[in-house]
């Protein structure tokens, strides 16, 4: 995460992340270099998993989307449809701005506490970067 005295309990804020993606040092405006973060796994490591379990066809729904490349890599894979959400709409402007000519990507503020925006059944899978090295290891252990 960048340094700093950051509390676990931050991550839940909206504050934080805009000021976090609102930073040069942390990829922000300014930042220089793309400054762009994976938390466990790159598209590469998840690949094999990804690819048997979740059709290129799907739709698919990456939580806390951030400014990880793992949407960016699936679509040069062969996925079709993937909806990006994130708390911070500095992110969200980010990524629109930077994936502008791939509409196979789409950003979206959102809160995903509250996913009343989407009706049941949106979503052929849901993905959180944040968790994937947890599916990744249950899958690889079964």
């Amino acid at each position: 995460m960048g340094g700093g005295n950051c509390n676990p309990k931050d991550f839940g804020a909206a504050a934080y992340w805009e000021a976090r993606y609102s930073s040069p040092s942390t990829g922000g405006k300014g930042g220089g270099g793309g400054g762009f973060f994976d938390w466990y796994q790159s598209y590469s490591a998840l690949r094999p998993l990804l690819r048997a379990c979740v059709p290129t066809s799907s739709r698919v729904l990456m939580l806390g989307c951030g400014n990880s490349l793992l949407s960016e890599d699936m679509v040069k894979d062969g996925y079709q449809n993937i909806v990006n959400i994130d708390i911070s709409s500095v992110v969200i402007e980010q990524m629109k701005e930077k994936h502008m000519d791939i509409p196979r990507l789409t950003y979206m503020q959102l809160d995903v506490r509250d996913m009343s925006f989407f009706g049941d059944g949106s979503f052929d899978c849901i993905i959180d970067k944040g968790i994937s090295l947890k599916f990744h290891t249950f899958f690889e252990s079964t």
